[in-house]
């Protein structure tokens, strides 16, 4: 896939992200129109928010990388329950763990234990291959804390927006030999995607971003989708003008012809993050409320499913 140049404008709607898919609000951003209450997929409540626990769970950088830790609702005392880690969009270039702590909030209501995640941003010397490897580092991380957690260490999904769907869902498709641990210790168990970036072979703004340090196929999860692909599923806007339907049906293709499941929900009339405004899908983000209620139902059906929530 190559990228449009308009794709630089996008790092403009980005921000919009935490208001489809219940992450925190926003900073305003010159050239971008945020409607804060346009995508809410859950009713506001007055009552306290429950707030996350700190965790480091890694110093890369010279930098303590945080994950911030919901207890689940209505866990059963003494039987482990099901964890997620939740991946922030951004363009790989900026965003932060607190964009998802709304959604977050949703999962642990769900009986899930749910972490957002903060990971190394692409700037200076780091690239979306840091990225991707804090992502694995926080998938050991949860299994080595599942007594502390009291979770089932084989229940571990990954949820991810945007650029944060390629980084989650490349840590669930790629191998690297050099690992000193089991290789499944560092890839989520389930996937759930809200349009992810999925292809990057091709993708001159990816390939920018790596400086020279890596070959964008290598880091590209539709080249690796197959057999070994977790149950996945997928929500994505049917004009979606960053992330066209091909990498959607690529993958998904790759991973069904392989024998994996691979659950798939396209909206129509939509566009990246399921916005209305097709014209202009990089400002006046305007999303549309039942695609989002919706597509959250299918990820907590998703998951209800393959018993990870209740």
């Amino acid at each position: 896939m190559r990228i449009n140049p308009g794709f630089l404008f996008f790092l403009f709607f980005v921000f919009m992200v935490g208001m489809i898919f219940g992450q925190t609000k926003p900073p305003a951003i010159a050239g971008a129109t945020p409607s804060p209450d346009a995508a809410q997929s859950s009713p506001v409540s007055s009552s306290p928010q429950p707030e996350p626990r700190p965790y480091v769970y890694r110093e890369a950088d010279g930098k303590k990388l945080q994950a911030f830790v919901f207890a689940p609702q209505g866990a059963t005392p003494g039987k482990p329950t099901a964890a997620i880690l939740l991946f922030h969009g951004g363009g790989w270039v900026m965003g932060s763990a607190e964009w998802c702590f709304d959604a977050a909030r949703d999962f642990a209501a769900a009986g899930l234990l749910a972490v957002a995640v903060e990971y190394r941003l692409s700037e200076g010397k780091v690239t979306p291959m840091e990225s991707l490897d804090d992502a694995r580092a926080a998938f050991r991380w949860i299994r080595a804390q599942a007594a502390e957690f009291n979770i089932d260490p084989k229940r571990v999904a990954g949820y991810g927006v945007s650029a944060g769907g390629h980084i989650v869902a490349a840590a669930a498709t790629i191998d690297f030999p050099g690992d000193k641990t089991a290789p499944a210790d560092s890839k989520p168990d389930l996937l759930l995607l809200w349009s992810g970036v999925l292809d990057v072979a091709s993708n001159e703004y990816f390939t920018k971003l790596l400086q020279g340090r890596g070959n964008a196929a290598d880091y590209s999860p539709s080249q690796h989708a197959g057999a070994s692909t977790p149950p996945t599923c997928i929500i994505h806007g049917e004009k979606d003008a960053y992330i066209p339907l091909s990498e959607v049906d690529g993958f998904k293709n790759r991973v069904v012809r392989a024998g994996g499941v691979c659950e798939t929900h396209i909206y129509p009339g939509v566009g990246h993050l399921l916005t209305r405004n097709i014209a202009n899908q990089a400002a006046e983000v305007d999303p549309d409320p039942k695609f989002v209620e919706d597509g959250t139902a299918k990820f907590h059906a998703f998951l209800r499913a393959r018993g990870f929530a209740n």
